[in-house]
């Protein structure tokens, strides 16, 4: 959000200091507010007579007196369905992060840098999408909450002496199909009329319609014994309210583009504009990657004038194509868009509620009876605040840049929660978080947010045990084969983390899952029709992602992805100590690879078909074979050749079809060509991505051309093959104990890289000099491991490690 400045309200140094100072997480305090049992005093405010559950954007303010402000004063503030709260008309921060009823979020902020001796305003927008609202988002009716967190902040607790009006000037815009004529699930457009909207209901010279703010429920933290919440005005208040436990997001300023293209305005490119009046004008911007930002414009003058922004991922061209992406010629821009009527006034800021993505952003102006001036337009880039903490650096120069476009991949996917896309859907799906956590786990050394997901899946479980595929989901959703993705995504974190306390909760939650797929097995071993929507990768002759199946079931993919869950799930078993559960998972996981084997193995072909009619054939099948030793160990590289030469456009095998693996599914396939001990091959599988690269996409997009997301969270694990296939930096041991360090550099002649564990950075440099190669290794304090070269093995030490092989 732009901020106000209003004079009187707060010294101009510490303005400029009052974005720094908010985004630090504020101290942890001593409450004497019982946060598990008891209410806290508090109430949940909305507005009088105004409808709870349909569109609709609210003000709330109340004036505060302050007597010292060097002390902290933190609040915990939450609202449904989102705020963005000010104070003495600077932003704060926004909230609450998506969950669900039961896990409702509250942020807490220290206002102390912004407040000033004697009066003070704090006032926060709330806004419901309604029944426009982002599928992600999930609501019971508008409510707007604060709480002190101390007798000191009492004075800002919401209860009807607090102020709230309903901003008539401000509303959504339903998606228009024309626009995005894709599956669109993201937040609605936004419409600002300005001749409306009150400019000044951040500040004392406010004239709008204000009332006393009405309780809907009292607050209440954390759970109740009786399974129940307090409640108090209208009944019983269905938020029951849990800790945000991740850090602010970024809110920092970022590049709104380059102008590309001009139409209908005279005169010199950039801003300050002005747009003459009765004449339309439209700029093309283009900021050669994607982001994901709030847009801000700043207009004067111009009454009645309509200024509209677009995004897009890509321009198109007549036909609807994205061709390549850095092309503007002939080409158009489709997709969501926000509007703004000038009212008239002297700069006028206006952003968006919701932040937006894009790459491509074009501002159209229709101007009416007086000319507008365009003061500015700028962005602010939002998104989870990774830093990046991992290298990569190699002799091939088109390393970094499939380094790089990985990176800007994962961060625009990253907010508070994961998301499969930032433009299309930003759900947080199972299949793609696997991937990004581990990527937060190797790059970003971060595994705030995996937590947070892993525990999302947890609560989306039903009753029959399976967790819904995303969520939080205003409308779930069940795809069985993710429930076993996420028993993988435990075992993941069981790998990579010391900090193993949450599995002792998490784990026994998978049990339900195992059982579900227990329920659904044929006599023979394989599984049978299953409901739900059984997906297993997004390819040809794979009905809507679901692999062939043969009347009665029997698919070889979705009973191998049920292998490979009870086997992560004996291992965490174990770890609990539950060895009795761990034994029986291992003994069913062998009987179902011996019947895919006996059932799915063709010998003269040397493959695995997709199911026991050995009429289809698959990359995704056989290399989950491969994955799993069902493919015996001594034909796996032979397989997995195979696979790589079908996938790559081969005739298919013998008599009948071959699918070849998505952008996604490549994952695991080079997890298989690891096990084959193929890593020198998995260079030579990056065409994809080289391929886009060339098609000028900034992000990784969701499938090969023709493609719906440009940005796709699932196709970045190039950067996580690249540390730990090609560097070859991998836990040794659980909970990273130790490490494994075997490096598969393919033609590369030089190598180094950098990956963050906990105990710090491990940091390797490999080089190829005529016959020998050197490796030097550094190791954090108290880390030791293992080097692998070509078959030999040798012990690293804490710090300088330095090996010297000769040959290859």
């Amino acid at each position: 959000m732009v901020p106000l400045k209003i004079p009187g309200f707060l010294p101009a140094s510490v303005a400029a200091l009052a974005l720094t100072a908010l985004a630090l997480p504020c101290r942890s305090a001593e409450t004497p507010y019982d946060l598990v049992h008891a209410k806290w005093p508090a109430q949940w405010i909305t507005c009088p007579g105004a409808p709870l559950r349909s569109p609709a954007v609210f003000h709330f303010r109340k004036r505060i007196d302050v007597r010292g402000t060097s002390d902290p004063y933190v609040v915990h503030v939450s609202a449904d369905n989102r705020f963005v709260l000010f104070v003495n008309g600077v932003r704060v921060g926004e909230g609450p992060a998506r969950g669900d009823l039961d896990h409702w979020r509250y942020a807490t902020f220290d206002l102390a840098p912004l407040l000033m001796p004697g009066e003070n305003l704090i006032a926060a927008t709330v806004w419901n999408y309604g029944w426009l609202a982002p599928m992600a988002q999930m609501s019971d009716q508008t409510g707007f909450l604060m709480q002190g967190d101390s007798p000191r902040e009492s004075d800002a607790d919401t209860d009807t002496s607090w102020e709230v009006e309903e901003e008539m000037g401000q509303s959504f815009v339903p998606v228009n199909p024309a626009d995005l004529p894709n599956y669109y699930a993201a937040d609605p457009g936004e419409s600002i009329d300005g001749s409306r909207y009150d400019w000044d209901w951040k500040s004392d010279r406010s004239s709008g319609d204000w009332k006393a703010a009405t309780a809907v429920g009292a607050g209440e933290p954390g759970r109740y014994p009786n399974g129940y919440p307090y409640g108090t005005g209208s009944g019983l208040n269905r938020w029951l309210l849990v800790p945000d436990p991740l850090p602010p997001m970024e809110f920092a300023e970022t590049s709104i583009g380059r102008i590309v293209r001009v139409e209908g305005a005279s005169g010199g490119v950039g801003f300050p504009a002005t747009i003459a009046a009765h004449s339309r004008a439209s700029i093309l911007f283009d900021r050669g990657a994607m982001t994901t930002a709030y847009p801000e414009l700043v207009v004067s003058r111009g009454k009645g004038t309509v200024l509209r922004l677009t995004y897009a991922e890509a321009l198109v061209d007549a036909r609807g194509q994205k061709g390549n992406r850095n092309e503007t010629a002939n080409r158009s821009i489709l997709g969501l868009n926000d509007t703004f009527v000038a009212d008239g006034g002297t700069a006028r800021p206006w952003t968006t509620l919701g932040w937006r993505a894009w790459r491509y952003l074009q501002l159209e102006v229709h101007t009416g009876g007086e000319p507008v001036e365009i003061d500015s337009l700028k962005a602010r880039f939002t998104g989870y605040p990774f830093e990046e903490r991992a290298t990569f650096d190699a002799s091939d120069p088109s390393m970094e840049k499939i380094w790089e476009t990985g990176t800007r991949t994962a961060r625009m996917n990253a907010h508070e929660t994961y998301m499969d896309c930032p433009y299309w859907e930003r759900l947080q799906y199972i299949g793609d978080t696997r991937i990004q956590a581990l990527i937060s786990y190797v790059e970003f050394g971060d595994d705030r947010l995996a937590r947070q997901a892993l525990d999302a899946y947890a609560w989306s479980r039903t009753t029959e045990g399976l967790t819904e595929s995303r969520y939080p989901s205003a409308l779930p959703q069940i795809i069985p084969t993710f429930s076993l993705l996420w028993i993988g995504m435990l075992h993941d974190y069981w790998l990579y983390r010391p900090d193993a306390g949450p599995l002792a909760e998490w784990i026994p939650q998978t049990r339900g899952v195992i059982d579900w797929y227990a329920c659904h097995q044929r006599a023979d071993g394989l599984l049978g029709v299953m409901p739900w929507w059984n997906y297993g990768d997004w390819t040809k002759d794979f009905d809507f992602g679901v692999p062939p199946q043969d009347v009665d079931g029997g698919s070889a993919l979705l009973s191998l992805d049920y292998m490979a869950a009870l086997r992560d799930g004996a291992d965490l078993e174990a770890h609990l100590g539950n060895g009795a559960r761990a034994d029986d998972y291992r003994r069913r996981a062998d009987a179902i690879g011996s019947a895919v084997r006996a059932s799915c193995w063709v010998e003269p072909l040397g493959l695995l078909a997709d199911t026991p009619a050995h009429a289809h054939y698959s990359e995704q099948t056989n290399a989950m074979g491969v994955l799993l030793d069902v493919v015996p160990k001594e034909r796996q590289r032979a397989v997995m050749r195979t696979v790589l030469a079908h996938g790559a456009g081969a005739a298919p095998p013998g008599k009948g079809e071959f699918s070849p693996s998505s952008l996604y599914f490549r994952f695991y396939v080079a997890r298989a060509l690891d096990h084959a001990g193929l890593d020198d091959l998995y260079l030579d599988t990056l065409g994809p991505w080289k391929q886009m690269l060339e098609l000028g996409l900034s992000t990784w997009a969701e499938t090969a051309e023709p493609t719906r997301s440009d940005d796709h969270a699932w196709s970045a694990h190039p950067n996580y093959d690249l540390l730990t296939l090609v560097a070859g930096i991998r836990p040794g041991s659980p909970g990273f104990g130790t490490v494994l360090i075997a490096p598969h550099p393919g033609a590369l002649t030089a190598l180094s890289a950098r990956m963050p564990h906990p105990a710090g950075d491990i940091v390797v440099r490999y080089r190829k000099m005529a016959d020998a190669w050197t490796f030097d290794i550094a190791l954090p304090h108290g880390l030791t491991g293992t080097f692998q070269w070509e078959g030999k093995s040798s012990a690293l030490a804490e710090g300088a490690n330095h090996f010297v092989y000769r040959g290859r």
